[in-house]
């Protein structure tokens, strides 16, 4: 099959690879979909997991299955959650199946989607139908950001209609969260330095947008809020997004980090009396729960989430090295969506 393999630091090369294979608990997927995504570029940019073939934001038909498998059968619709678990430890078995101490993710821990096919252990547990209603494109496009953001905001930050919600970086998983904040009925305000991001946070339902290289976003949200936002994330992932993050919250603000810190080996000095004196909660969202797709799914399916319009580009297996050159510049527009495998 042809495949993406990570053949270097900032280098990665499509190749014919042997198509994988499953024990008697897995699932193979034909890939139909695979969303090119701001993690992957983390592990491009620092050359981690040679060798392997990337991607965890894929969608497609079942392939094959193990004859263990009950709950699948070939030319399903299906999905997968990129926090996979395998169901026996203390987390597993309180319904946090994302914080699984023998977690899998597709293009780390085993070959992923940037390829024709994928194989999922434990396929039972970490595959998912797709509704029929939800395109294997908008399928993609929910890939790890939709799932986070919604865990984020639903379930970490218990996001409630009529709060004032920040959003920084407006990218992948920052749509995200700009789509479901006001689908929920919040008021968003979207920090990007990207005119077209912004453009795009606005179509995501943004009620306001700040250029963060021309306006100090902190004392703008502050400014618009009458005294600062309810929820505020970092959706990037810097020293910087982080702390301006925080001090855009007003008092009993919650601060959401889902951005991967990507500077100062992921470390970042917080203003520790500043939240205790306001007593602000920081929070961090990884994944989802699996069981919770079942109340994502159904909003795509619907219609009140739209993540197909983040994406404004279907692309190679060929053009994803040039993608994560254009992320490392910060010049790129909305998402990526590899729909063809040459």
């Amino acid at each position: 099959m042809k495949a993406l393999v990570l053949t270097d630091k900032e280098n990665c090369e499509v190749r014919n690879v042997a198509d994988p294979t499953i024990d008697e608990n897995g699932v193979i997927i034909k890939v139909k979909a695979n969303g090119v995504c701001r993690s992957d570029w983390h592990f491009w940019k620092e050359g981690a997991f040679i060798g392997r073939i990337l991607g965890h934001e894929f969608s497609g038909t079942v392939e094959e299955v193990g004859k263990n498998v009950t709950n699948f059968k070939r030319g399903d619709r299906v999905i997968s959650p990129f926090t996979g678990s395998e169901g026996s430890c203390p987390y597993c078995l309180s319904g946090r199946s994302h914080l699984c101490d023998s977690r899998s993710s597709p293009g780390i821990t085993h070959d992923g989607g940037y390829a024709e096919y994928v194989a999922i252990p434990m396929g039972d547990r970490n595959v998912i139908h797709l509704p029929d209603e939800v395109s294997y494109l908008d399928a993609s496009a929910l890939g790890c950001r939709f799932m986070t953001a919604f865990h984020g905001l639903v379930d970490r930050a218990q996001l409630m209609p009529g709060e004032w919600v920040a959003v920084y970086g407006c990218g992948g998983v920052g749509l995200s969260l700009i789509n479901i904040a006001a689908a929920m009925g919040a008021a968003v305000i979207g920090v990007d330095i990207n005119e077209g991001n912004l453009e795009l946070a606005k179509k995501m339902g943004a009620v306001h947008t700040i250029n963060s290289s021309k306006t100090d976003p902190a004392e703008a949200i502050r400014e618009l809020t009458n005294g600062g936002a309810h929820i505020s994330v970092d959706a990037i992932g810097r020293t910087e997004t982080c702390l301006s993050s925080i001090g855009s919250l007003q008092k009993d603000g919650r601060h959401l980090q889902i951005g991967v810190i990507s500077n100062n080996e992921g470390k970042v000095l917080l203003p520790a009396n500043e939240l205790l004196t306001k007593e602000i909660r920081f929070l961090t969202a990884f994944g989802m729960p699996v069981q919770r797709y079942t109340s994502l799914l159904p909003l795509v399916a619907q219609g009140k989430l739209t993540p197909g319009k983040m994406v404004n580009s279907e692309v190679s297996l060929s053009d994803v090295n040039g993608l994560f050159q254009a992320m490392s510049r910060n010049a790129l527009t909305g998402t990526s969506i590899v729909t063809s495998f040459n």
